[in-house]
């Protein structure tokens, strides 16, 4: 017997005139910056080297023409990495259309007969 309850799996990346993207996995990369304050720990977070997640940050910088992402020198702990004020926003931007697509998507699902 079908199932009446169908569901829609996508994934989205958006992309600038550069080819630059923004992407599921580089929000990840962005939240964990944000919430540990380091490249490195972000990156060991998802089992990627430091140097991929510092080119993917890099390539992010260039997405919006403002950093998302900035290092800090110096100071008591060594330094550290922070989001910008574009960052955050980039953030949010990005989650606030996944859940207007999935509200949509839901809404096709529910419509799907077989």
């Amino acid at each position: 017997m079908a199932s009446s309850a169908y569901s829609i799996f996508y994934r989205f990346r958006i992309f600038d005139p550069e080819g630059n993207f923004i992407g599921k996995g580089r929000i990840q990369l962005l939240e964990l910056i944000h919430q540990y304050g380091s490249i490195n720990r972000a990156a060991a977070d998802m089992e990627m080297s430091y140097r991929q997640a510092w080119q993917m940050v890099k390539e992010m910088n260039s997405f919006s023409g403002k950093p998302l992402v900035e290092k800090q020198h110096g100071g008591k702990s060594g330094g550290g990495t922070v989001l910008t004020k574009q960052g955050m926003q980039v953030i949010e931007a990005y989650h606030k259309l996944n859940d207007a697509m999935q509200e949509f998507t839901d809404a096709l699902a529910g419509q799907i007969t077989f």
